[in-house]
């Protein structure tokens, strides 16, 4: 029998680390290699080799230092409360040796490692939402994307807080392996394998502010209840009981965002939900969100998701779980 391909796995630990950032995406390379064919080898260090202390206080022990640690496959650096502040002597490690590694992965603020050793100039990238800011403001060669949960630029991998870092990992098994091995895990690990990358940290009425004004709030909550009303400008300004100039100058100080991106957003996510979650017929999902018919809302996925709805119901419906046995 053929020699099975290992791919390794390095994952760079640290004091301050977030433990989950380091759990999640090994228990799902831990879980793919237990199928017929796949094998992922982890390993974990430290730049001395000794014992790190998580986030949460839990101690994890490395399986060695970073000066020993062969070149990897996948080098994952995680993120943490440990990311903050200047980190000389693991930045000069990452920047001699992630370029050696096939794939670079960063999950949640490990990105602003990456980022100070100088290794995502001219990448796009995300990170943890919290911190995009910081990270766009601090490295002004790195392009930010503040929304995917996850992002994919060449040989780099950025994704964004925890448990987005477990969106990815499943995203590399299924570039590595296959959409089934991934389908796999991801019921084993009792998640949806159903986030694309491009999928919004936050939905539109998290992203937002809430409007400080109560009848600005109450056209909020009106848009969110009504994604198939008539949400134009002059229709929700006389909601407001503003002017139509005045209600989208207050709206976009208040909430950050312009009314028509508002009602997009909401609209867009009101179409995925019924596609995860529903067997409704594309022509009546477009009209419940309100795009009218069917190639409006075919323009708003592919213009936003870069797929059409038909195959985002194939790859994102939520799957019927295994039967007990």
């Amino acid at each position: 029998m053929a020699d099975v391909k290992q791919r390794t796995v390095l994952t760079v630990l640290f004091d301050g680390v977030q433990s989950l950032d380091v759990t999640g995406p090994m228990e799902v390379f831990a879980g793919a290699s237990r199928a017929k064919g796949v094998s992922y080898g982890l390993r974990t260090a430290s730049l001395d080799g000794g014992p790190v202390r998580t986030t949460s206080g839990l101690t994890l022990v490395p399986d060695g230092s970073l000066a020993d640690a062969p070149v990897p496959h996948t080098l994952l650096v995680p993120g943490g409360r440990g990311t903050r502040g200047a980190h000389p002597e693991l930045t000069a490690w990452l920047r001699e040796h992630a370029p050696r590694a096939e794939r670079l992965v960063s999950v949640c603020t490990g990105a602003l490692l990456l980022a100070e050793a100088g290794l995502l100039d001219g990448h796009r990238v995300t990170t943890h939402w919290n911190s995009c800011e910081r990270l766009a403001r601090d490295f002004p060669a790195v392009h930010v994307d503040p929304d995917p949960i996850f992002v994919r630029d060449g040989r780099l991998a950025t994704s964004a807080g925890v448990t987005a870092g477990i969106d990815l990992a499943l995203a590399l098994v299924e570039e590595d392996h296959g959409r089934e091995l991934a389908l796999t895990i991801a019921r084993h690990l009792v998640v949806f394998l159903r986030r694309p990358g491009n999928q919004a940290q936050f939905s539109a009425q998290l992203s937002a502010q809430t409007a400080q004004r109560a009848p600005l709030r109450e056209v909020q909550l009106w848009i969110d209840r009504n994604p198939a009303a008539d949400l134009g400008v002059d229709a929700l300004a006389a909601r407001a009981r503003l002017s139509p100039r005045h209600f989208a100058r207050a709206f976009r100080a208040e909430t950050g965002t312009t009314p028509g991106r508002y009602v997009e957003r909401v609209r867009l996510e009101h179409a995925r939900r019924l596609l995860e979650d529903s067997s409704v017929g594309v022509e009546q999902v477009a009209r419940a969100s309100g795009y009218g018919t069917p190639e409006a809302m075919r323009r708003a996925f592919v213009k936003t998701l870069a797929t059409a709805p038909a195959e985002y119901r194939r790859r994102f419906r939520a799957a019927a779980p295994p039967p007990r046995t």
